[in-house]
């Protein structure tokens, strides 16, 4: 597997390292308990302010196209995968802005086109290399016009998933809200028509069937599907 050019150490290794990593807190267990629960509460609000101090808006490096692993993207499964026609399908941006809209499929495929080859890291160990193409999430963020306070960026999606980022990680130049993979229309298990896709979050924070995009000032008790269950919130790699 080709990797990346060192940046140095990671955001994730660096908390990991210190004790702080959200992760590491769980005590051994995906699931929560008392325990975790409270030193969740007390740790949390500081992986937040030490991992975004650590973001960088500068692009991270990609891989060229000839280094795809076509067949190493897993499809995590739940209960169903939305069929969603793009003809019918409507993106949502609403909350604490200017210009709230709906966007159809064909508003979104006018905006222009961004293009990358990255590496998709799942929490559970493993990793692609994958192009993804789509808009650009910052182009979107733009057209919505946030009003100022606006901190967090919260995603539904058509299957009741959910999830919150912060506004520089949204704002980031590779994050894209996809309908490509690998030169190809997006497939309904990889989230058609629209997903998030980042190389700065692990795979639990890259949406699937993304239906709405909600700016706000502050966390929802609700963060995240997985973080709800204990995951580390910022996410990021």
């Amino acid at each position: 597997m080709i990797m990346l050019p060192q940046r140095g150490f990671s955001r994730r290794k660096l908390l990991q390292w210190s004790g702080l990593s959200g992760a590491s807190l769980l005590l051994g267990g995906c699931g929560t308990n008392l325990l975790s629960n409270q030193v969740g509460q007390i740790s949390e609000p500081l992986n937040q302010s030490l991992e975004s101090l650590m973001l960088s808006q500068r692009p991270v490096p990609e891989y060229p196209v000839s280094a795809i692993e076509p067949d190493k993207l897993l499809i995590n499964t739940f209960d169903f995968t939305p069929q969603i026609d793009p003809a019918q399908f409507s993106l949502t941006l609403d909350g604490d802005v200017n210009r709230p809209m709906q966007l159809s499929f064909a508003d979104l495929q006018k905006l222009p086109l961004t293009s990358m080859v990255i590496q998709h890291v799942c929490v559970e160990g493993w990793a692609a290399i994958v192009q993804w193409g789509g808009v650009r999430l910052r182009d979107l963020i733009a057209l919505a016009q946030p009003k100022p306070g606006v901190r967090y960026v919260y995603f539904q999606s058509a299957d009741g998933y959910y999830e919150s980022w912060d506004l520089a990680s949204s704002l980031h130049p590779q994050t894209l809200m996809a309908y490509q993979k690998n030169g190809q229309p997006l497939s309904a298990e990889n989230g058609a028509p629209l997903r998030l896709a980042s190389p700065v979050k692990l795979g639990y924070k890259q949406s699937k069937w993304v239906t709405q995009i909600t700016f706000v000032n502050q966390l929802m008790p609700m963060k995240g599907y997985w973080e709800d269950q204990g995951y580390e919130w910022f996410g990021g790699l």
